[in-house]
């Protein structure tokens, strides 16, 4: 079972970015700073920005469970769902009340990326591709209003995949998980529901 937050756990930095593998308790975490954010005082609110897209039937029941298992947990975070404009949504959701949670980057420069609707003979991005969108999102980041918490996947820690495109992809996402955590006050890193404080800014 994965060990309770503490109170001092779950004080608030302006800014946080939590990683982590599938199942590792980053959307668990995000929800329970969601939660303590919403219990400081009444005038608080929450919204979560969610990135992912419903391409086929198991995702659309997957994204429907997420939702009501969600709403159980904290009835009072609000969903917008943002797969594309990031910046954009992060920038115009409430002010300095509001705690946003960004879940997750990885789907977000999924569809950044590889698109579905995309022409099939290229399937890599050319160089340089999403930087302007990676550039948008920091800047959104740096000036948001309010505290945000966003929700990553660190994927490079396996074997190195043997498709190119997957490949490009792997490179890619790295370069915004340390771009991210350069911008953030704070970096948690989860396994197995616990978290590891990698990077905490002096306020």
């Amino acid at each position: 079972m994965a060990e309770t937050l503490t109170t001092d756990a779950l004080a608030l930095a302006r800014s946080e970015l939590i990683l982590g593998g599938q199942k590792s308790g980053k959307s668990r975490r995000a929800e329970s700073l969601a939660a303590a954010w919403l219990a400081q005082a009444p005038a608080h609110r929450a919204v979560l920005i969610a990135t992912a897209e419903a391409h086929d039937d198991e995702m659309r029941a997957r994204i429907a469970r997420h939702q009501r298992e969600r709403a159980e947990r904290v009835p009072g975070l609000v969903t917008l769902e943002a797969p594309h404009d990031l910046p954009g949504a992060i920038a115009q959701t409430g002010g300095a009340e509001t705690l946003r949670v960004v879940d997750c980057l990885t789907l977000w420069l999924t569809a950044q990326l590889m698109p579905v609707q995309a022409n099939s003979e290229q399937k890599v991005p050319p160089a340089g591709y999403g930087r302007a969108q990676a550039a948008m999102l920091l800047q959104a980041i740096e000036t948001c209003a309010g505290p945000i918490v966003l929700v990553g996947n660190e994927i490079g820690l396996g074997v190195i995949p043997l498709g190119r495109e997957v490949r490009a992809f792997v490179d890619a996402l790295g370069a915004l998980n340390q771009a991210v955590a350069a911008a953030c006050e704070r970096v948690t890193l989860m396994a197995a529901g616990l978290p590891l404080t990698l990077k905490e800014r002096a306020p």
